[in-house]
């Protein structure tokens, strides 16, 4: 949830870098407005769009990934995972946040419900008539202007000049219904009451609105209109959702606009922009989905997990170091090659001191390896989806889910594990990745407790064959 939050706050930082830097000055307005309301929709929608433009980044033709193991809250049922619950009662810190979100919430809904009573009071407690197909409501004692939906509030003290300008200036925002504009950012700032980008949203498309209603407005009596501006300025209803008249911050920047001439035609180019940027967040959030379960989540790089491999193969210290770099760099080209749509069986790699029991790639087993109990199954697949379950299963069982209250853990926690199955039968070798070492020593214990397997088979004889383990472990407070 963080991560989404995150990645909305950029975006919409984004969008209004551009829009202030390349379109606010333009007489665009009905684009203005369009792009106000698109981007503000996109920046929620961007983020949980992923684009499944990446493989694996372990090849698989040398490491099997087994089925993620969860240990945490239950979850509906997944194939071949398994979930068990751990517990940290002496932490709230993370409910604590939850609460102050809830709370910030209830404050926002609270000024949002404030205001809208005052606007049906305003309606049922003022004197009004139809005019027009508007239901005008006459303000008593008051020279405030100002619109909500189909009703146009208007005080009794403005002349009769007066009233027809700002008559014809509501109509426009009851024409093109920008109080659904502002109630839709209204409703945004009660779920995100701590985002300050949505009150700059807010107060952009209030000014565009303006800019929309003046334009038309002004057609009418232009010098009448002007006078109205440069009039006294009184005390509108400063209400966030509705569209006065008489906004003294916003007077200045209507004149200057009405005397703006119009924007070329070959300035709506800018608006195409959006295309890029649009594209570049596509990239962005695809890349930097946290629901994969991958080794770039756990802080590990494609370099770091081929390194962690090619030292549990080399158990006898057959390699020096130039030969464990050349081989990785090999491993790198042939993923690179591999996702570039090139015949990585064409790279050539000399031998290094392993034997032929050594780390053969899964796809040219002969014969899985067999989890015990596992051997009654009639080919290699139902082989292979046992083994899945029995060791999710011997995972979740014999995992010490009370690590949760010993390091004080919260939300969920990612585990990977790097181990053989030698050609003997044993576990050799086996290596965890976590954010916590208690996590990796315990990873490291359980998987040192599996039992003696029946070895993978390639042209008659035993192998090793190195698997890799990803454990989600979610914590319940």
């Amino acid at each position: 949830m963080a991560h989404y939050v995150i990645q909305v706050i950029a975006f919409q930082l984004f969008f209004l870098v551009v829009y202030d830097v390349f379109l606010k000055k333009e007489t665009f307005f009905n684009w203005n407005r369009a792009y106000l309301l698109i981007t503000a929709a996109l920046s929620f929608m961007l983020p949980v769009i992923k684009i499944d433009r990446f493989k694996d980044i372990v090849p698989q033709q040398y490491i099997i990934t087994l089925p993620e193991v969860v240990i945490g809250k239950q979850n509906p049922i997944v194939l071949d995972e398994v979930f068990i619950e751990g517990i940290n009662q002496a932490s709230s810190f993370s409910w604590s946040w939850m609460y102050l979100f809830y709370l910030g919430s209830a404050i926002a809904f609270s000024i949002f419900a404030y205001k809208l009573t005052n606007i049906i009071r305003l309606i049922y407690g003022n004197p009004k008539h139809h005019e027009s197909n508007l239901q005008i409501v006459n303000l008593e004692n008051s020279r405030d202007a100002f619109s909500f939906f189909n009703y146009i509030f208007i005080g009794k003290q403005l002349v009769k000049e007066e009233r027809e300008t700002i008559l014809k200036h509501e109509w426009v925002h009851v024409k093109q219904k920008h109080s659904l504009d502002m109630l839709f950012f209204e409703i945004l700032r009660i779920f995100f009451w701590f985002n300050p980008f949505i009150y700059m949203y807010q107060n952009r498309i209030s000014v565009v609105h303006e800019f929309l209603a003046d334009a038309e407005a002004v057609k009418h009596n232009k010098a009448q209109y002007y006078e109205n501006l440069l009039s006294q300025v009184f005390n509108a209803k400063q209400v966030s959702f509705i569209n006065p008249f008489f906004k003294q911050s916003l007077i200045k920047k209507r004149i200057v606009m009405l005397q703006k001439s119009k924007s070329k035609q070959v300035q709506l180019v800018k608006y195409a922009l959006l295309i890029p940027m649009v594209f570049g967040m596509l990239v962005y959030s695809s890349c930097s989905d946290t629901s994969q379960d991958s080794m770039v989540e756990n802080q590990l790089s494609q370099e770091e997990q081929l390194k962690m491999i090619i030292e549990s193969l080399d158990k006898e210290g057959k390699l020096n170091n130039s030969e464990k770099e050349e081989l990785t760099t090999y491993f790198l080209d042939a993923i690179k090659a591999n996702v570039e749509g090139q015949d990585v069986s064409t790279k050539q790699i000399k031998p290094f001191g392993f034997n032929d029991r050594e780390g053969i790639p899964f796809e040219n087993l002969d014969e899985v390896p067999v989890f015990p109990g596992c051997e009654s199954q009639a080919n290699e697949a139902g082989k292979k989806a046992c083994f899945n379950k029995e060791i999710s299963t011997f995972i979740v069982e014999n995992f010490n889910s009370d690590l949760a209250k010993t390091i004080g853990l919260n939300g969920t926690v990612k585990i990977s594990v790097f181990f053989i199955i030698g050609f003997q039968g044993k576990i050799l070798e086996a290596k965890a990745r976590a954010p916590h070492p208690e996590l990796e020593a315990e990873a490291e214990r359980v998987i040192n407790l599996l039992p003696n397997m029946i070895p993978g088979m390639h042209e008659g004889k035993a192998v090793n064959v190195p698997y890799y383990l990803p454990i989600k472990f979610e914590i319940n407070e």
